[in-house]
């Protein structure tokens, strides 16, 4: 299993036209204040004070760099506003009533369930390829406040905490040159990928399955930047935190931590490039977390601190939210200063697949060859096989995989059909890992929608 290549060149969520409904808060009753219109960051401090910001956000968002607090291009439609995507079967009738197709800044038309913050999806076809391109890589954010116009000469991490013997600060110049640079290719996947297919539907934005997306991650090992931050043996956790935030104080800021164990692995690392290019802004600009593997909450964009801790983090997204319950979901890799009786942190990637191409609902001709194409993922143990049953699961057999881009990264896979007789074709697939590990045939419910990975069926028309 390769991993880093060293040198590597029922309820249902309401969705409204400029605002995010439905967010972490939904499910703990803590609801940001999406202002349509925000303060601009220039030099004004009591005006951002005003208006909701506190100090300390404001202090923080000029040590980046970050000139203002809306990005411009939220405040603009595009030409594509009002044309609807082409939505998977099965979501809430409400998102077929008010997705739409839009393009951020540096970004194609995505699927746009919410505004503010901005929460877009992948239309699947771009998943008909293995890598998915940083125009189109799906967007995520909890909190409306992102930072617009980073400075990179000014943009600086800070490395420290109590558990940390030599506290430094770092440069964008130095994170590209100033320790071994590595690449490795990875899914990225919010945690409530697919979370509009629940049943019963549960609140939230209600993603289908495009909130995730395969890149070529470069960076450096974070391992690396706390053995220079002289990391102690007291270390268990390692606490991160982004410059994204809360419009008011009383939103908990978006931080997040992992154990020091999977900090110090070699397959963790901070990026500054995606896919041979900068992050893009909605990405995580100019630097992010990447821990391959696991679900993307512990992604952190923006990133502007990383801090070694003596204790278990007590923060809002990780005592209440992105938590599911103890030994429920089928996964190896534990957050075991975070666990419970009840409930532990979401961690691994389940085993997955998605039908790329057809699309259900298409129209094919009897007699002629159709390739059934998707993609197959899981939590790094390698693909094994993914299987399709093309008459509604009766008869699964072997799809052909496509090159292996690293065990974290989608595999690729193809199934030649050519339908005999007219009608109706039900198609489907479904993913096993090395270790035996196989998607669900039901759903294994959860009151926030983590980990759907039920084999989902198509239907095809031949005429």
């Amino acid at each position: 299993m390769r991993g880093i290549e060293p040198g590597c060149g029922g309820i249902q969520a309401c969705m409204k036209d400029h605002f995010a409904i439905y967010s972490e808060f939904c499910e703990k009753g803590i609801m940001d204040h999406h202002r349509q219109i925000r303060p601009a960051l220039t030099g004004d401090l009591h005006r951002a004070t005003m208006t909701g910001l506190s100090r300390r956000r404001f202090l923080q968002r000029a040590a980046t760099g970050a000139l203002a607090l809306a990005w411009p291009g939220l405040d603009r439609r595009s030409a594509w506003s009002q044309e609807r995507p082409a939505l998977v079967p099965g979501l809430p009738a409400g998102v077929y009533d008010t997705a739409i197709l839009d393009a951020l800044p540096g970004k194609q038309p995505l699927i746009k369930l919410s505004y503010r913050p901005p929460n877009y999806e992948t239309p699947v076809p771009y998943f008909k390829t293995a890598i998915t391109p940083n125009d189109a890589f799906f967007v995520r954010y909890h909190l409306a406040d992102i930072p617009d116009g980073i400075d990179p000469s000014r943009w600086r991490l800070q490395v420290g905490g109590e558990a940390a013997a030599t506290p430094f600060e770092l440069t964008l110049d130095e994170l590209q040159t100033g320790f071994e640079q590595v690449e490795i290719v990875a899914v990225c996947q919010c945690s409530r990928n697919r979370r509009g297919w629940s049943q019963p539907h549960v609140p939230g934005v209600q993603w289908g399955p495009g909130a995730m997306g395969n890149a070529v991650w470069r960076g450096i090992r974070l391992k690396d930047v706390l053995a220079k931050a002289g990391l102690r043996k007291e270390a268990i956790e390692i606490v991160v935190n982004g410059a994204d935030g809360p419009v008011l104080d009383k939103t908990p800021d978006f931080v997040k931590s992992i154990p020091v164990w999977k900090a110090l692995d070699e397959n963790t690392i901070v990026a500054h490039q995606m896919n041979g290019q900068p992050l893009p802004h909605f990405n995580g600009f100019p630097a992010r977390l990447i821990l391959p593997g696991w679900t993307a909450t512990y992604w952190m964009k923006h990133l502007i601190t990383v801090e070694a801790v003596t204790k278990p983090f007590g923060g809002f997204w990780m005592k209440s939210a992105y938590r599911i319950p103890t030994g429920k979901f089928p996964v190896v890799q534990h957050f075991l200063s975070q666990m419970t009786d009840a409930n532990e942190p979401i961690t691994e990637v389940v085993v997955n697949s998605l039908i790329a191409s057809p699309a259900d609902g298409e129209q094919v001709r009897v007699g002629q060859p159709v390739e059934i194409a998707g993609i197959a993922w899981d939590a790094g143990y390698g693909i094994r096989r993914v299987e399709v049953s093309v008459d509604g699961g009766n008869v699964w057999q072997a799809a052909e995989l496509g090159p292996d881009l690293g065990r974290f990264a989608f595999r690729s896979w193809t199934y030649q059909f050519t339908p005999q007789k007219p009608g109706k074709h039900t198609i489907s697939a479904r993913a096993s890992n090395v270790i035996g590990q196989t998607q669900a045939e039901s759903l294994i419910f959860n009151p926030a929608g983590y980990h759907n990975n039920v084999v989902r069926p198509l239907a095809i028309t031949a005429a």
